[in-house]
């Protein structure tokens, strides 16, 4: 069974100390057993680190027009009965499921605080001010800011097809993004800055193996990657191909449309 001085560890292991400041995606289940759980994980981040923030994401906030620009990599009218279900951000509500136990046990801790988004929001401790950075028009901007600040990108059992920081440097490589809506007390708003499918980040790994810190912890492993490392080599292989971290599923709207505006700007 891990324990709160085995995750402390880790991190201290991989450089991380109080001068960092990390953006953290986590699966407490890769670990297998944990004393404490999900409040182990959170308090050895909050222990260890300056500054951490996690994604604290509400998708069932997305309402679908019936109509809306093209090239949007969606299909207008088609979930009528799921606006009807849709609820009305507060900032309380609970991050998606998909975000796991660990970003939404940040969310509740009582040193935590949250910005505004109404789709995208993040959740983090020591963190105000990347969190005031975030606006509707630039919803990854609290990544940037840690980039700007020479922070970290903490994987926890988990890959790149939840590092939100790849969206944040395919969009600095001019890559296609999409625009959504969301419903809020004041009505329903439109959210430029929509990122396009993770399904192919994985393939990022290979090329990251420079500048990437691992440390064994448990069944799984700990990752450190610099932002700005990753943000520098994910954008140069874009700019080198147009194609770069598109995923190959079938059906995939956005990873359709980005393949058809780069054949376009072609």
């Amino acid at each position: 069974m891990l324990t709160y001085r085995d995750f402390t560890r880790a991190f201290e292991e991989l450089g991380l100390g109080s001068h960092s400041l990390v953006i953290a995606h986590a699966s407490i289940a890769a670990f297998g057993e944990v004393a404490g759980g999900a409040d182990t994980v959170v308090g050895a981040l909050f222990s260890t680190c300056g500054t951490v923030i996690m994604p604290a994401f509400t998708y069932r906030t997305m309402i679908t027009p019936l109509i809306g620009p093209p090239d949007n990599a969606i299909d207008y009218g088609s979930t009528e009965e799921d606006n009807l279900t849709a609820e009305f951000f507060r900032l309380e509500m609970p991050a998606d499921s998909a975000m796991g136990v660990v970003a939404e046990t940040l969310r509740r801790h009582p040193m935590a605080t949250r910005s505004s988004h109404p789709l995208l929001s993040f959740s983090g401790v020591h963190a105000e001010e990347a969190l005031q950075s975030q606006t509707l028009e630039e919803p990854l901007a609290p990544i940037g800011w840690l980039a700007e600040y020479d922070g970290d990108v903490l994987l926890l059992g988990v890959g790149h097809t939840v590092n939100t920081s790849l969206h944040y440097a395919e969009k600095q490589a001019g890559r296609k993004q999409f625009l959504r809506w969301a419903l809020t007390p004041q009505g329903v708003v439109a959210c430029p800055g929509w990122p396009g499918c993770p399904d192919g980040f994985q393939a990022i790994a290979p090329r990251l193996e420079g500048v990437i810190r691992r440390a064994p912890l448990g069944g799984s492993a700990v990752e450190v990657v610099p932002l700005r490392d990753l943000v520098h080599i994910t954008v140069s292989w874009i700019h080198e191909d147009p194609r770069a971290l598109l995923c190959e599923r079938l059906g995939c709207e956005r990873c359709a449309s980005v393949r058809a505006s780069v054949r376009v700007e072609r």
